[in-house]
């Protein structure tokens, strides 16, 4: 059995000018592939086993960030099926010389677990033992049950 605070992943992205769209600030479809790469790591972190992606569901994008600020991206796994992962996945704006954050996009994915011949494959149990990790899971769950 694998705790949920064993499967916090958090990762950065600078914003270059490449990752850019004509408003000089990231272009969507990089914080989704960002989103979806930490995602699949806190899943296979998680369960052992190549994950894929099978659903994402709605994605706002609440604020945008400029180039020069990085994609502060953290995923957690929160709840288990048999062969499937759901992951919280929250991106923030950082300015890295003041330090400032602010939330950008937030959404849930769902990930299978594959075996070597790409079928699913069943995941274990997943466990919560802190006050923090309880925290993660039911804000985890509000959010999803608000979407």
């Amino acid at each position: 059995m694998t705790d949920l605070l064993e499967t916090v992943v958090e990762n950065r992205e600078m914003v270059q000018p490449h990752h850019a769209n004509a408003l000089d600030v990231t272009h969507g479809g990089n914080v989704m592939k960002w989103m979806d790469e930490v995602g699949a790591m806190a899943a296979m972190r998680f369960a052992g086993e190549t994950c894929v992606t099978a659903r994402v569901d709605q994605m706002n994008f609440e604020r945008p960030i400029p180039v020069g600020d990085t994609a502060f991206i953290t995923a957690y796994v929160y709840d288990v099926g048999d062969s499937s992962v759901q992951v919280r996945i929250v991106t923030e704006r950082e300015d890295l010389r003041t330090h400032e954050r602010e939330r950008t996009t937030e959404s849930y994915f769902v990930y299978v677990a594959i075996d070597e011949d790409e079928r699913p494959t069943s995941v274990p149990e997943l466990t919560v033992s802190t006050e923090e990790g309880e925290r993660l899971r039911r804000e985890a769950r509000t959010g999803e049950s608000t979407r």
